[in-house]
Protein backbone atom coordinates (compact mmCIF):
# COMPACT_ATOMS: atom_id res chain seq x y z
CA UNK A 1 0.00 0.00 0.00
CA UNK A 2 1.48 3.10 -1.20
CA UNK A 3 0.96 6.25 0.14
CA UNK A 4 -1.58 9.14 -0.90
CA UNK A 5 -0.47 12.36 -2.60
CA UNK A 6 -0.64 15.98 -0.85
CA UNK A 7 -0.55 19.03 -2.14
CA UNK A 8 2.26 20.91 -0.07
CA UNK A 9 1.65 24.58 -1.04
CA UNK A 10 2.11 23.90 -4.89
CA UNK A 11 4.06 21.10 -4.86
CA UNK A 12 2.58 17.31 -4.93
CA UNK A 13 4.12 14.71 -2.21
CA UNK A 14 3.74 11.56 -0.64
CA UNK A 15 1.50 12.27 2.83
CA UNK A 16 4.29 11.88 4.86
CA UNK A 17 7.69 12.91 4.27
CA UNK A 18 11.27 11.67 5.90
CA UNK A 19 13.28 13.80 7.99
CA UNK A 20 16.86 12.77 7.82
CA UNK A 21 18.32 14.80 10.46
CA UNK A 22 18.91 11.65 12.77
CA UNK A 23 20.71 9.73 10.45
CA UNK A 24 23.96 11.91 10.82
CA UNK A 25 23.80 13.65 14.43
CA UNK A 26 22.06 14.42 17.67
CA UNK A 27 19.89 11.49 18.20
CA UNK A 28 22.89 9.04 18.69
CA UNK A 29 25.50 7.07 16.92
CA UNK A 30 24.96 6.71 13.26
CA UNK A 31 24.74 3.78 10.70
CA UNK A 32 25.24 4.77 7.22
CA UNK A 33 24.35 1.71 5.72
CA UNK A 34 20.74 1.51 7.99
CA UNK A 35 20.64 5.10 7.35
CA UNK A 36 20.46 4.18 3.09
CA UNK A 37 17.90 1.42 3.76
CA UNK A 38 15.66 3.54 4.86
CA UNK A 39 15.65 5.69 2.77
CA UNK A 40 14.79 3.54 -0.22
CA UNK A 41 12.58 1.48 2.12
CA UNK A 42 10.54 5.20 2.44
CA UNK A 43 10.94 5.21 -1.30
CA UNK A 44 9.33 1.95 -1.73
CA UNK A 45 6.92 2.98 0.73
CA UNK A 46 5.54 5.80 -1.44
CA UNK A 47 7.32 8.78 1.13
CA UNK A 48 8.76 11.23 -1.83
CA UNK A 49 9.49 13.95 0.52
CA UNK A 50 13.20 13.82 2.31
CA UNK A 51 14.17 16.57 4.20
CA UNK A 52 17.41 17.43 5.23
CA UNK A 53 19.93 21.07 5.99
CA UNK A 54 23.57 22.17 5.54
CA UNK A 55 23.37 22.00 9.30
CA UNK A 56 22.90 18.63 9.96
CA UNK A 57 26.70 16.69 10.63
CA UNK A 58 27.76 19.80 9.51
CA UNK A 59 26.87 19.21 5.91
CA UNK A 60 27.38 15.38 6.25
CA UNK A 61 23.31 14.84 6.48
CA UNK A 62 23.09 16.10 3.02
CA UNK A 63 26.20 13.97 1.16
CA UNK A 64 24.53 10.95 2.64
CA UNK A 65 20.84 11.83 1.27
CA UNK A 66 22.75 12.80 -1.77
CA UNK A 67 24.21 8.89 -1.47
CA UNK A 68 20.85 7.79 -1.09
CA UNK A 69 18.95 9.21 -4.13
CA UNK A 70 21.85 8.72 -6.52
CA UNK A 71 19.92 6.98 -9.35
CA UNK A 72 16.37 7.79 -7.82
CA UNK A 73 16.67 11.67 -8.57
CA UNK A 74 13.19 11.29 -10.48
CA UNK A 75 11.43 9.81 -7.16
CA UNK A 76 12.26 12.60 -4.85
CA UNK A 77 10.92 15.74 -3.78
CA UNK A 78 14.21 17.07 -2.36
CA UNK A 79 14.41 19.70 0.57
CA UNK A 80 17.17 21.34 2.49
CA UNK A 81 17.76 24.21 4.72
CA UNK A 82 19.80 26.85 4.68
CA UNK A 83 20.66 29.64 7.66
CA UNK A 84 22.04 28.25 10.88
CA UNK A 85 25.46 28.63 11.37
CA UNK A 86 27.58 26.43 13.48
CA UNK A 87 31.06 26.81 15.22
CA UNK A 88 32.93 24.33 16.04
CA UNK A 89 31.12 24.36 19.61
CA UNK A 90 27.87 22.55 18.60
CA UNK A 91 26.05 23.83 21.06
CA UNK A 92 26.79 27.82 19.80
CA UNK A 93 24.64 28.91 16.99
CA UNK A 94 23.93 31.86 15.08
CA UNK A 95 21.91 32.72 12.05
CA UNK A 96 22.62 34.43 8.96
CA UNK A 97 20.07 35.37 6.06
CA UNK A 98 22.23 37.67 4.21
CA UNK A 99 22.47 37.73 0.32
CA UNK A 100 25.85 36.51 0.06
CA UNK A 101 25.33 34.14 2.58
CA UNK A 102 22.34 32.39 0.56
CA UNK A 103 24.19 32.19 -2.73
CA UNK A 104 27.12 30.40 -0.96
CA UNK A 105 24.75 28.04 1.00
CA UNK A 106 22.69 27.35 -1.69
CA UNK A 107 25.59 26.11 -3.87
CA UNK A 108 27.45 24.36 -1.21
CA UNK A 109 24.08 22.35 -0.64
CA UNK A 110 23.67 21.17 -4.19
CA UNK A 111 27.63 20.15 -4.22
CA UNK A 112 26.94 17.83 -1.04
CA UNK A 113 23.77 16.51 -2.60
CA UNK A 114 25.08 15.63 -6.22
CA UNK A 115 22.11 17.39 -7.91
CA UNK A 116 21.76 20.58 -10.42
CA UNK A 117 18.64 21.67 -8.06
CA UNK A 118 16.67 21.66 -4.96
CA UNK A 119 13.22 20.65 -4.97
CA UNK A 120 12.19 23.22 -1.70
CA UNK A 121 14.87 25.36 -0.50
CA UNK A 122 13.73 26.12 3.12
CA UNK A 123 15.11 29.39 5.00
CA UNK A 124 16.09 26.97 8.88
CA UNK A 125 15.55 30.16 10.76
CA UNK A 126 15.17 33.69 10.38
CA UNK A 127 17.57 35.85 11.08
CA UNK A 128 16.64 39.07 13.10
CA UNK A 129 19.03 41.32 11.47
CA UNK A 130 18.11 40.82 7.94
CA UNK A 131 15.02 42.05 6.11
CA UNK A 132 13.02 38.73 5.06
CA UNK A 133 12.66 40.81 2.05
CA UNK A 134 16.43 40.72 1.26
CA UNK A 135 16.68 37.01 2.35
CA UNK A 136 13.66 35.98 -0.21
CA UNK A 137 14.55 38.43 -3.04
CA UNK A 138 17.87 36.29 -3.46
CA UNK A 139 15.90 33.10 -3.01
CA UNK A 140 13.56 34.59 -5.80
CA UNK A 141 16.97 34.86 -8.17
CA UNK A 142 17.81 31.39 -7.07
CA UNK A 143 14.25 30.08 -8.86
CA UNK A 144 14.92 32.54 -11.54
CA UNK A 145 18.69 30.65 -11.78
CA UNK A 146 16.93 27.37 -11.69
CA UNK A 147 19.07 26.41 -8.74
CA UNK A 148 15.63 26.07 -6.50
CA UNK A 149 12.59 25.40 -7.79
CA UNK A 150 9.97 26.30 -4.48
CA UNK A 151 10.97 28.26 -1.39
CA UNK A 152 10.23 27.32 2.22
CA UNK A 153 10.43 28.89 5.82
CA UNK A 154 11.03 27.24 8.84
CA UNK A 155 9.87 28.19 12.16
CA UNK A 156 8.70 31.78 11.50
CA UNK A 157 6.52 33.86 12.62
CA UNK A 158 2.75 34.88 11.01
CA UNK A 159 3.85 38.43 10.28
CA UNK A 160 7.18 37.25 8.58
CA UNK A 161 5.39 34.19 6.15
CA UNK A 162 3.11 37.70 4.88
CA UNK A 163 6.00 39.90 4.26
CA UNK A 164 8.12 36.67 2.27
CA UNK A 165 5.26 35.59 0.86
CA UNK A 166 4.68 39.53 -0.78
CA UNK A 167 7.69 38.97 -2.43
CA UNK A 168 7.86 35.61 -3.75
CA UNK A 169 5.44 32.71 -3.46
CA UNK A 170 5.75 30.30 -0.45
CA UNK A 171 5.20 26.92 -0.70
CA UNK A 172 5.53 25.40 2.48
CA UNK A 173 6.51 26.42 6.25
CA UNK A 174 8.24 23.61 8.26
CA UNK A 175 7.64 24.08 12.23
CA UNK A 176 6.83 22.12 15.36
CA UNK A 177 3.56 20.64 15.48
CA UNK A 178 2.14 17.54 18.06
CA UNK A 179 0.28 16.57 20.40
CA UNK A 180 2.94 18.15 22.56
CA UNK A 181 3.83 21.55 20.57
CA UNK A 182 0.66 23.23 19.21
CA UNK A 183 1.68 27.32 19.51
CA UNK A 184 1.57 27.43 15.65
CA UNK A 185 -2.10 26.77 15.79
CA UNK A 186 -2.81 30.06 16.86
CA UNK A 187 -1.39 32.47 14.24
CA UNK A 188 0.62 30.51 11.72
CA UNK A 189 -1.73 28.22 10.68
CA UNK A 190 -4.47 29.97 9.56
CA UNK A 191 -1.94 32.38 7.89
CA UNK A 192 -0.66 29.60 6.22
CA UNK A 193 -4.64 28.49 4.74
CA UNK A 194 -4.89 32.08 3.90
CA UNK A 195 -2.40 31.99 1.58
CA UNK A 196 -2.38 28.39 0.45
CA UNK A 197 1.02 27.32 1.94
CA UNK A 198 1.66 23.89 3.07
CA UNK A 199 2.55 23.16 6.36
CA UNK A 200 5.22 20.85 6.83
CA UNK A 201 5.49 19.43 10.83
CA UNK A 202 8.87 18.23 12.05
CA UNK A 203 9.42 16.53 15.16
CA UNK A 204 5.36 14.59 15.18
CA UNK A 205 6.02 12.42 17.60
CA UNK A 206 7.56 14.85 19.99
CA UNK A 207 11.14 14.29 19.26
CA UNK A 208 10.12 10.49 20.15
CA UNK A 209 8.61 11.35 23.44
CA UNK A 210 5.17 10.36 22.35
CA UNK A 211 6.43 6.79 21.21
CA UNK A 212 6.67 5.69 24.82
CA UNK A 213 9.69 4.12 24.05
CA UNK A 214 11.72 6.62 26.87
CA UNK A 215 11.03 6.88 30.98
CA UNK A 216 14.15 8.57 32.05
CA UNK A 217 17.28 10.55 30.50
CA UNK A 218 19.54 7.26 30.73
CA UNK A 219 17.57 6.35 28.13
CA UNK A 220 19.21 8.62 25.47
CA UNK A 221 22.91 7.56 24.25
CA UNK A 222 25.40 10.11 26.28
CA UNK A 223 25.73 12.45 22.85
CA UNK A 224 21.71 12.47 22.05
CA UNK A 225 20.65 16.01 22.53
CA UNK A 226 17.79 15.42 23.96
CA UNK A 227 19.47 15.30 27.35
CA UNK A 228 21.33 18.40 27.04
CA UNK A 229 19.00 20.83 25.00
CA UNK A 230 15.33 19.56 25.63
CA UNK A 231 14.12 20.97 28.38
CA UNK A 232 10.55 18.59 28.68
CA UNK A 233 13.25 15.50 28.76
CA UNK A 234 14.92 16.82 32.02
CA UNK A 235 14.17 14.13 34.73
CA UNK A 236 11.37 16.03 36.56
CA UNK A 237 9.64 17.65 33.76
CA UNK A 238 9.96 13.72 31.86
CA UNK A 239 8.35 12.41 34.88
CA UNK A 240 4.79 14.71 34.66
CA UNK A 241 4.92 14.15 30.99
CA UNK A 242 5.22 10.62 31.44
CA UNK A 243 1.71 10.62 32.58
CA UNK A 244 0.32 12.01 29.57
CA UNK A 245 2.28 9.35 27.53
CA UNK A 246 0.85 6.52 29.46
CA UNK A 247 -2.70 8.21 28.90
CA UNK A 248 -1.87 7.97 25.07
CA UNK A 249 -0.65 4.03 25.54
CA UNK A 250 -3.98 3.03 27.04
CA UNK A 251 -6.47 4.91 23.96
CA UNK A 252 -4.02 3.71 21.32
CA UNK A 253 -3.93 -0.48 23.19
CA UNK A 254 -7.78 -0.21 23.23
CA UNK A 255 -7.41 0.73 19.10
CA UNK A 256 -4.72 -2.16 18.55
CA UNK A 257 -2.35 0.20 17.40
CA UNK A 258 0.86 1.85 19.03
CA UNK A 259 0.72 5.20 20.70
CA UNK A 260 3.15 6.17 18.27
CA UNK A 261 1.12 5.69 15.42
CA UNK A 262 -2.04 7.18 17.43
CA UNK A 263 0.18 10.49 17.43
CA UNK A 264 1.31 10.38 14.40
CA UNK A 265 -2.34 9.94 12.87
CA UNK A 266 -3.45 12.38 14.83
CA UNK A 267 -0.89 15.14 12.89
CA UNK A 268 -1.91 14.04 9.54
CA UNK A 269 -5.84 14.69 10.88
CA UNK A 270 -5.20 18.40 10.82
CA UNK A 271 -5.70 19.01 7.26
CA UNK A 272 -4.96 17.85 3.52
CA UNK A 273 -2.55 20.77 3.32
CA UNK A 274 -0.30 19.11 6.23
CA UNK A 275 2.73 16.36 5.71
CA UNK A 276 4.22 15.43 8.65
CA UNK A 277 8.05 14.39 8.30
CA UNK A 278 8.94 12.36 11.24
CA UNK A 279 12.29 11.55 11.47
CA UNK A 280 14.10 7.64 11.98
CA UNK A 281 17.30 6.05 10.92
CA UNK A 282 15.84 3.07 11.12
CA UNK A 283 13.28 1.12 8.54
CA UNK A 284 11.27 -0.51 11.80
CA UNK A 285 10.20 2.81 12.98
CA UNK A 286 9.72 4.05 9.12
CA UNK A 287 7.19 1.64 8.62
CA UNK A 288 5.38 1.79 11.69
CA UNK A 289 5.51 5.73 10.48
CA UNK A 290 4.03 5.40 7.42
CA UNK A 291 1.07 2.60 8.53
CA UNK A 292 0.21 5.84 10.65
CA UNK A 293 -1.03 7.82 7.43
CA UNK A 294 -2.89 5.24 6.43
CA UNK A 295 -4.58 5.21 9.90
CA UNK A 296 -8.36 7.05 9.79
CA UNK A 297 -9.53 8.79 13.33
CA UNK A 298 -13.42 10.37 14.28
CA UNK A 299 -14.26 13.41 16.03
CA UNK A 300 -14.22 10.82 18.80
CA UNK A 301 -11.34 9.30 18.67
CA UNK A 302 -9.55 12.70 18.10
CA UNK A 303 -11.22 14.11 21.14
CA UNK A 304 -10.07 11.62 23.58
CA UNK A 305 -6.36 12.08 21.97
CA UNK A 306 -6.19 15.53 22.83
CA UNK A 307 -7.92 14.44 26.41
CA UNK A 308 -5.12 12.61 26.77
CA UNK A 309 -2.17 14.88 26.06
CA UNK A 310 -3.37 18.48 26.74
CA UNK A 311 -0.45 20.62 25.02
CA UNK A 312 -1.36 23.33 27.85
CA UNK A 313 -0.36 21.03 30.50
CA UNK A 314 3.17 19.78 29.18
CA UNK A 315 5.76 20.78 31.16
CA UNK A 316 8.93 22.21 29.89
CA UNK A 317 9.88 24.53 27.43
CA UNK A 318 10.62 23.17 23.52
CA UNK A 319 14.41 24.15 23.94
CA UNK A 320 17.12 25.23 26.04
CA UNK A 321 17.02 29.03 26.47
CA UNK A 322 19.73 29.78 24.05
CA UNK A 323 17.58 27.80 21.71
CA UNK A 324 14.61 29.51 22.31
CA UNK A 325 16.62 32.96 21.09
CA UNK A 326 16.60 31.60 17.38
CA UNK A 327 12.68 31.51 17.23
CA UNK A 328 10.71 33.94 14.72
Amino acid sequence: MTLPVRQLGGLAVGKQGLGCMGMSEFYGGADETESLATVHRALELGVTLLDTSDMYGYGANEELVGRAIAGRRDQVVLATKFGVVRSDDTMKRGVRGDAEYVRQACDGSLRRLGVDHIDLYQQHRVDPEVPIEETVGVLAELVAAGKVRHLGLSEASADTIRRAHAVHPITSVQSEWSLWERSIESDVVPVCRELGIGIMPYSPLGRGFLTGRFSSPDDFDKDDFRRTSQPRFESGNLKRNLEFVRALEALAEDRGVTAARLALAWVHSRGDDVVPIPGTKRRKYLEENVAAAHLELSEEDIAAIEKAVPADQITGERYSPDRMTLLD
